[in-house]
């Protein structure tokens, strides 16, 4: 019965699964957090394109 205890204490088996899942858990937050700021950047410069594209000025009248 022991031995059972101290293999059970001994095993680090669920402690590598536990590290690798708070790992990728770290990794998939930073990803979202990637993906909103280049979407925002994304968005404000197709807005200034947008305003620069609606705000040209006029063609000269033809003569």
């Amino acid at each position: 019965m022991t031995n059972l205890i101290k293999n059970f204490l001994n095993d680090e088996a669920g402690a590598s699964a536990a590290e690798y899942a708070l790992l990728l858990a770290v990794i998939g937050i930073g990803i979202v957090v990637a993906a909103g700021a280049l979407g925002s950047a994304i968005t404000g410069a197709l807005n200034e394109a947008a305003t620069a594209v609606n705000t040209r000025p006029a063609p000269a009248p033809a003569p």
